[in-house]
């Protein structure tokens, strides 16, 4: 069995607006779109990637163990602690001592961790598991 690498959390300070020139009508992943050759508008990252700024961190990826689900080694994810958590969604959780990414997946009253790669077992969390969910993964933030 591979062994899961720790993740990296950390805090979010939204103490300034930074504000990036963004493309309101989308970017063409087809043919190009003439219509569209300046940018008029801008974002701001926080507000589009934070609904609950008291309840949400970031963390880094290492390992890959959700690399089926695009998710890879380095990359950012976005977490909301304020969010239930459902069967099927994927989330952060503590487990015996460790920090690990994977899917819930809810069978009746068992509770399992799903990783997305086929060289990792599904973890099977029993009352004898020191066991919390930290959040619910919004966002995946990638660098190519």
């Amino acid at each position: 069995m591979l062994k899961e690498k720790e993740l990296t959390l950390y805090t979010l300070e939204q103490k300034e607006v930074i504000k990036l020139d963004f493309i309101e009508g989308g970017v063409s992943a087809g043919f190009p779109s003439p219509c569209q050759d300046y940018m008029e508008n801008s974002i701001d990252l926080n507000k589009e990637l934070i609904d609950h700024p008291a309840s949400t961190f970031c963390a880094r990826v290492s390992g890959n163990s959700m690399i089926d689900e695009g998710i890879e080694d380095g990359d950012i994810l976005v977490v909301d602690r304020s969010l239930t958590p459902r069967d099927g969604r994927i989330v952060v959780s503590f487990i015996d001592g460790e920090f690990t990414l994977k899917k819930l997946r809810l069978e009746g009253n068992e509770v399992w961790l799903q990783p997305a790669n086929v060289n990792y077992p599904a973890i099977h969390i029993t009352s004898e598991n020191n066991f919390k969910i930290w959040g619910v993964v919004t966002y995946i933030i990638k660098k190519r």
